[in-house]
């Protein structure tokens, strides 16, 4: 059984009880004055306070049922829970006016007796001597009694507010302890997240100096592939230069043996013309 049913059920059984009391209790009060023994016994301060009680118990039953009664896994337990809220406040409200009622039928019950008392007291005589003894007596017992039972009716009070008071505090604890294991609970999970934040931020940094590396040593042959080809290229414009220089100075040389054979007279025809380039192009190897 659901455990918000098994509370109506009891809330139930409660008002039951706590009803049949009031009603005992308010038959008391209605009847109060008829006997002496009665009196004796019990007050009506002390009958009116034991029916506030109940009536009040019947209040907070009252209260707990209107808690409870959204919280009933079915639509059709919460339509029942809801004509039975109405029928206890109907209940409750008949209580209180036959409360009324009985307090008022208690002091004219009381006055009868008062005015018969009179009329006794009044006869004369030893009985009526023995008579005054014995009220005076009981006056003073029945007075006692009613301080002592109006003090422990406060010390009650007292009580069933230092046991709300404590019952609200727990209800405190009970909800401050929810929120600290949802927040203890929402602490673990941040945690596993910053976890897994840093091992990627570390991956990221390890790939950021890794990164770093290979760019500094791309960098590097690079810069030796470029001073390679610089220095290539120079030697082989020098070498260019000196080979179209060393041509150039064997033509002039050739040049002034041919003019001196032909002021010898000696035939053009008779030596062979060999005709060399000025400039051989020279190709890049590159």
């Amino acid at each position: 059984m659901d455990k918000v049913v098994e509370a109506v059920e009891a809330a139930k059984k409660e008002w039951d009880e706590a009803y049949s009391q009031a009603k005992q209790h308010i038959k008391t009060i209605e009847e109060y004055g008829k006997s002496r023994e009665q009196q004796i016994s019990n007050s009506l301060p002390r009958l009116n306070g034991l029916a506030q009680d109940a009536l009040a118990l019947l209040s907070s039953l009252h209260f707990r049922l209107d808690l409870l009664a959204p919280q009933l896994p079915t639509d059709d337990q919460v339509q029942s829970a809801r004509a039975l809220l109405e029928s206890w406040k109907n209940q409750s409200q008949n209580l209180r006016v036959s409360l009324r009622n009985a307090n008022l039928q208690a002091k004219a019950n009381m006055r009868k007796a008062a005015q018969e008392e009179r009329e006794l007291l009044l006869g004369g005589g030893e009985e009526s001597t023995i008579r005054r003894r014995n009220l005076q007596t009981k006056a003073g017992m029945t007075s006692a009694a009613e301080s002592i039972t109006e003090s422990l009716r406060r010390t009650r009070q007292l009580m069933v507010q230092e046991v709300e008071r404590s019952a609200g505090t727990l209800m405190t604890f009970d909800e401050s302890t929810g929120v600290l294991k949802k927040a203890e609970s929402e602490y673990k999970g941040h945690r596993s997240l910053l976890m897994r934040t840093r091992n990627l931020l570390s991956t990221m940094q390890r790939q950021d100096v890794i990164d770093r590396v290979i760019i500094a040593v791309g960098f590097f042959l690079f810069s030796c592939a470029v001073l390679y080809v610089v220095s290539k290229r120079f030697g082989i414009l020098k070498l260019q230069r000196q080979v179209i220089a060393a041509l150039k100075a064997g033509m002039t040389g050739q040049a002034q043996i041919g003019h001196g054979v032909v002021g010898n007279g000696i035939n053009d025809n008779a030596v062979h013309r060999v005709d060399v380039p000025l400039e051989q192009p020279m190709r890049d190897e590159l």
